[in-house]
């Protein structure tokens, strides 16, 4: 009896150091903490083009979400719509913050055509 008791207590701490080591490494999770620390986190899954990616930059949470189509020799994406979670957020932001956020995006889609959701794409626009 004493047997199966250790065998049990050792599966459950390495069930234990297995579910923390998931939780560290946890991208999600790097987000969050990113967001909260209003630093610079891209969050994506490039394997999968329905899944949107989220980006946090200077507070603020943006969403893109993707869009397949064909280039001359492949199908890759093509146009991505950008848009930020919550628009009060964006106070104090330069249109060198969205170009740096472009330039972030397409390192991981080089033949993506970004778009932007207004207001950001108003002041895109402006001169």
């Amino acid at each position: 009896m004493g047997f199966v008791i250790r065998i049990v207590i050792i599966a459950f701490i390495v069930y234990l150091f297995y579910r923390g080591i998931r939780y560290l490494v946890d991208p999600k999770r790097k987000l969050d903490e990113a967001h909260e620390k209003e630093s610079y986190y891209f969050y994506d899954d490039v394997k999968n083009v329905r899944k949107n990616f989220f980006i946090t930059y200077k507070g603020a949470m943006f969403e893109g979400e993707k869009y397949l189509g064909t280039t001359e020799d492949a199908f890759e994406v093509v146009s991505i719509f950008v848009w930020v979670k919550d628009e009060t957020k964006l106070q104090g932001f330069t249109k060198d913050d969205f170009h740096f956020l472009s330039s972030e995006i397409n390192s991981n889609y080089p033949q993506a055509e970004i778009s932007w959701k207004n207001p950001i794409e108003q002041l895109m626009k402006a001169r």
